[in-house]
């Protein structure tokens, strides 16, 4: 009897210490091209866990869109075959679209009330991403959106002249190009570049640095003066995946995703600064800025598109009042800052407190 439970009491005590030195694999996909400031941040946050963790968490990374458009990413994610990646505004709407009121265009004059809003709504887009079955480890940013063409865009009526592609599947998108009475062409981003090359599409939107990187600006001739939104971005973590972690392994993780999101947004910045001088010395031609348009049919397009997306129930009126009362308060704080920055471009303006 005795010999019995002496065997038992090893036989757990074995177990645990399996259990204890178990190793996790995290496969972790992203759209972003190897050698990009996403991949490097990535890249060391893949270090830092592992070294953390002292090698019972690796993070496994597939960068380039290798795992398919955000769409297939989730997809894979939902049924165990990636545990996380790094999304974009367009995959972070499957999962939980209210957290898109952060790319509302023409919301937002400079990235102190970026930050300052997200900073108040952070506790409900976690809620609401592990509602959903995920957890939200870090929050990023692929930066200030605008349009590239190979034709010259001055004004909204220009636009309806263009063949603008549209993200295939994405609701915000859609309700922006339909407030302003246009008909994109859906494409998955993986086939843009070879769809600017034939011309089925001649006019794409996106950040300056996503231009670049994916090599999309070599096939136009054009930039937007002033940006449309500022594009979102997150990273996640199966819910599933993340609950059988550890609780050390779960903090681990978690903490250092903060950072790394922290990292992704300062590199994301100063990389689109960068970049819009690399547009200049390629030859791309700029718009009028913001202060040489009329802001009024921007603001009236803007409310159409929130009107829409409240409409069809994607983002809830009530968040978007509390956006809205968020960046009053915050105007009403700091009513001289709106000089000119880095999220409009250098010297282009912002938009006046309404």
């Amino acid at each position: 009897m005795a010999r019995r439970l002496i065997g038992v009491l090893l036989g757990l005590l074995v177990c645990r210490g399996a259990v204890a030195g178990e190793h996790y694999v995290l496969k972790f996909a992203t759209l972003a091209p190897s050698g990009t400031s996403w991949m490097i941040v990535l890249s060391q946050w893949a270090k830092t866990v592992h070294a953390r963790s002292g090698g019972r968490l690796e993070i496994k990374l597939y960068p380039g869109g290798v795992a398919g458009d955000e769409s297939d990413v989730i997809t894979k994610m939902r049924f165990g075959q990636l545990q996380g990646a790094a999304l974009t505004g367009r995959g972070i709407g499957e999962i939980y679209f209210p957290a898109r009121v952060l790319e509302l265009p023409f919301l937002f004059r400079n990235y102190a009330e970026v930050d300052y809003v997200r900073a108040r709504i952070m506790p409900q887009l976690r809620a609401g991403f592990r509602k959903n079955g995920f957890a939200l480890i870090g929050w990023g940013e692929v930066g200030p959106v605008r349009l590239f063409s190979r034709k010259p865009v001055r004004t909204l009526q220009d636009m309806k002249k263009l063949r603008i592609w549209l993200w295939q599947g994405d609701p915000l998108a859609r309700a922006f190009f339909s407030a302003a009475g246009l008909s994109p062409i859906p494409l998955s981003i993986t086939d843009v570049y070879t769809s600017l090359s034939t011309g089925l599409i001649n006019t794409v939107y996106a950040p300056p640095l996503g231009a670049i990187a994916m090599q999309w600006f070599t096939q136009t001739k054009y930039v937007s003066g002033f940006p449309m939104a500022d594009a979102v971005a997150a990273l996640v973590v199966r819910g599933r995946f993340y609950d059988r972690l550890p609780s050390g392994l779960q903090r681990i993780l978690s903490e250092t995703g903060k950072v790394a999101g922290q990292r992704m947004i300062e590199a994301s910045r100063e990389d689109n600064v960068r970049s819009l001088h690399t547009l200049r010395k390629y030859g791309l031609k700029f718009g009028p800025g913001w202060l040489h348009v009329d802001h009024r049919q921007f603001f009236t397009l803007r409310d159409r598109v929130i009107a829409k997306l409240e409409h069809r129930g994607l983002i809830p009126a009530a968040l978007v009042r509390r956006v809205q009362d968020a960046l009053h308060r915050y105007r009403a704080a700091h009513p001289g800052d709106d000089k000119p920055g880095a999220y409009f471009a250098p010297g282009a303006g912002v938009p006046a407190l309404r």
